[in-house]
C-alpha cells in the first residue's frame, strides 16, 4: 500500500530518517526545515542537487513509492 504524503507529514521525524538515506547531501537543519512540507522538501532537493523543480518532485514520488515503513 502506497504511503500518502499526509502520513509522511504527520510523522516527519520518522520519515526524515528515510529521506536522509535517499538524499544524503541534505543536512539535519534542512530536514528539520522541511517539517513535513512537500514543497519545501522539493525546493531543498532542487537547490542541493542542482535539478529542476519537476525532477525534485519526480524523485519525491519515487521515494514515496519505495518507502517500506
Amino acid at each position: 500500500m502506497k504511503v500518502k504524503w499526509q502520513d509522511i507529514a504527520g510523522q516527519w521525524n520518522l520519515y526524515a530518517i528515510e529521506a536522509r538515506k535517499t538524499w544524503t547531501e541534505l543536512s539535519d537543519d534542512e530536514l528539520v526545515r522541511v517539517n513535513g512540507n512537500r514543497n519545501t522538501l522539493a525546493s531543498i532537493v532542487q537547490e542541493r542537487y542542482f535539478i529542476t523543480k519537476k525532477e525534485a518532485h519526480t524523485q519525491i514520488e519515487m521515494w514515496i513509492d519505495e518507502l517500506n515503513i
